[in-house]
């Protein structure tokens, strides 16, 4: 399904990416997924690092199905034939994916690419390499990337100014924390933990895409 570049940055608000250690037993990661779109995460990335090629491909094809009855943007984490054989709309790739590869021609013309970026260099080739958006961060401190050093506001104003290609910010945001980016000119922000490990994921993202939207509109 194509996304044009408005409808890329709008769906920046609420961007969730999963996380499957915190699943309830008897609970699916597409249910799980389910309840937060249902809440307001706008932009879903799935996000894998244990899972062996088959489960991983099978658990993509779900969440691509799902995003697509939503008319939710859905891309795959690190892997672009994951992203290719389920028919996500794209793929999100780290720095270390970029070097002496031309990731906009493997991804195609077509599909949503999404790069990390932690400096304004880094975001000025993103953008170069056909980036549609870019996740700053770490914004705070965070469990998930634990060498992730949190960079300053001043840092994420600097990044997303220095770019046309929307920015959603990444690191160890949460409700208590979101409104703190406010002027940094982000479109929205990336969470973890803070829908995925919440004792009621969908009342989160209710409160989460409320927080975020207010976020982006003071910036």
């Amino acid at each position: 399904m194509n996304y044009s570049r408005d409808e890329i940055r709008a769906a920046m608000a609420l961007y969730a990416v999963t996380d499957r250690a915190w699943l309830k037993p008897g609970q699916s990661l597409a249910q799980v997924c389910a309840a937060v779109m249902d809440g307001g995460v706008s932009f879903l990335q799935l996000r894998e690092k244990d899972l062996d090629q088959e489960t991983f491909l099978a658990e993509a094809k779900e969440l691509a199905a799902l995003c697509r009855t939503r008319r939710i943007p859905f891309v795959v984490n690190d892997s672009i034939d994951i992203a290719l054989a389920s028919g996500a709309d794209g793929v999100h790739l780290g720095q270390s994916d970029l070097p002496d590869r031309d990731v906009r021609a493997l991804v195609g013309p077509d599909r949503i690419l999404g790069i990390s970026a932690g400096t304004v260099e880094e975001a000025l080739a993103a953008e170069r390499a056909g980036a549609d958006y870019i996740g700053v961060g770490a914004v705070f401190p965070t469990g998930t990337k634990t060498d992730a050093r949190p960079m300053s506001l001043e840092q994420l104003r600097d990044i997303c100014t220095a770019v046309s290609i929307p920015a959603v910010a990444i690191g160890g945001i949460n409700s208590g924390n979101i409104l703190s980016l406010s002027g940094s000119g982000i479109c929205g922000v990336a969470v973890v933990s803070a829908i995925f490990a919440a004792a009621a994921p969908q009342a989160a993202a209710v409160r989460l895409r409320e927080l975020s939207e207010k976020a982006a509109a003071r910036g």
